[in-house]
Formats: C-alpha cells, structure tokens, sequence
C-alpha cells in the first residue's frame, strides 16, 4: 500500500522536471519557412463520353421502361469493344423527375439516363459512341489515367525538391549562413480532374453519332507538386 505514494510522488517529480526543461529551451533561431513548385505538362491520355438519353409520359413506369430499354441497348453495343483501360463501361444517372402543372399537381414524368465510355483507346471508344443509336451524345471530357499522372507527378516531385534545396541554400548564403539542415516538410499533389472540351445538345449529338467515329482532340494537362517546410540556417 505504500508504493502508490512513491509512485505519485515519482511520477510528479518526473513531470516538473520535463516542465522545468521545456521552459528552459530556447525558442527556435534561424530557421527559415520557404516553399517550390515543379510542374510538368503532358498530353491527355484520358477520354471520358457521356451518352444521355431523356423519355417523357404520364406513366412513370412507363417511361422507366423506355429509359431501361434504350440503356440495354446501349450497353450490349458498347460491351461488344469493352476492354480494361482501353474501353471502360459504365452506367452514369438514371432518375425519374415528376411534372407538376400550374396548379400544382403531378402531370407528367421525365426521365434520364446516361452510359459512360472511358478509357485510353481513343478510336475504339468515339467509334463505338458513334454506333449508339438509342443514345445521344452529352459531353465530352479529357484527363490523365493513372499511370500517366503517376509518371508525371514522379517529374514534377523531383523538379520540386531540387527547386525547394536550391532555393533553401540560396537563402541561407544570402543571410551569411554556409548551408542548412532540414526540419520539416511536406508534399502536396495536385489532382488534374477531367477537363470538358465539348458540349453538344441533343439534335448536333444526333448528327454526329450518325457520322462514327465521333470527332475528338485532346489538350494538356498541368501537374503541379508543391514541397514546403522549415530549415535550420547553419
């Protein structure tokens, strides 16, 4: 029973004296917070295309129905070239919407539905786009695939860091210090989403599915890797 109060009187003594130390150290000197940027630009390699197709009627099950039959046939043309990475498939929103008259009352439905095509092969996706005909097309939008903005923030990351110790040794000799050490720092990505670069209503996307392949042209991308943090001037 008594080493309880041993403990207690232990343990306070340890806790002063790491107080007492804490208080005695000084506060950091010569350390300097600075931050670089490395960015790098590619070529899209990406190719996202939204099919849409809308039904209306006064019968909501109805016009599910009709959503449903044009999204199957859809779906079995573009299975057809469906290849991993090449050629993704999807199905994006489907959603019924109610009408309301003047008065307030529920006069009809509409609905929506939507098929997404993804993927590297350019060709293979805007030929079976162009095949589809039970669905227009809704929009077109470039990115990078994951291999691409992995090889490229791996550049971007490097021209960063070399960037941030340049300017850290210019730094300290313009303060007449020799070098530094490095205390702390971070890395921070960007995320290039996709980009649009066509929009199309609903009679031009008619026009242009009949004309397969659909036309498309990618652009650039920027991925930008920024490294901050603190040195210790030396």
């Amino acid at each position: 029973m008594k080493r309880f109060p041993r403990l207690l009187a232990a343990g306070a003594l340890a806790l002063a004296a790491a107080g007492a130390c804490a208080q005695t150290l000084p506060p950091p000197q010569n350390v300097l917070q600075l931050q670089a940027a490395g960015t790098v630009e590619v070529q899209q390699d990406l190719l996202m295309m939204t099919l849409t197709t809308a039904r209306d009627g006064a019968d909501p099950a109805a016009v599910q129905a009709q959503l449903k039959t044009a999204l199957d046939a859809a779906l079995t043309e573009a299975k057809r070239n469906a290849q991993p990475g090449q050629l993704d498939v999807r199905t994006g929103n489907f959603a019924l919407y109610p009408r309301h008259s003047r008065d307030g009352k529920i006069s009809g439905w509409t609905g929506t539905a939507e098929l997404i095509l993804e993927g590297r092969d350019f060709a293979r996706i805007t030929q079976t786009a162009g095949r589809i005909n039970t669905m227009t097309l809704g929009g077109v939008s470039f990115g990078l695939s994951r291999e691409q903005r992995s090889k490229v923030e791996g550049e971007a990351q490097a021209q960063a860091i070399e960037r941030f110790k340049a300017r850290a040794i210019e730094l300290a000799r313009g303060f007449g210090f020799t070098g530094y050490t490095l205390r702390e720092v971070a890395v921070n990505a960007n995320e290039p989403g996709f980009a649009p670069r066509m929009r199309m209503m609903a009679q031009e996307a008619r026009v242009a599915a009949a004309e397969a392949p659909v036309p498309v042209e990618p652009g650039r991308s920027a991925v930008t890797v920024t490294v901050s943090g603190s040195v210790q001037l030396r």
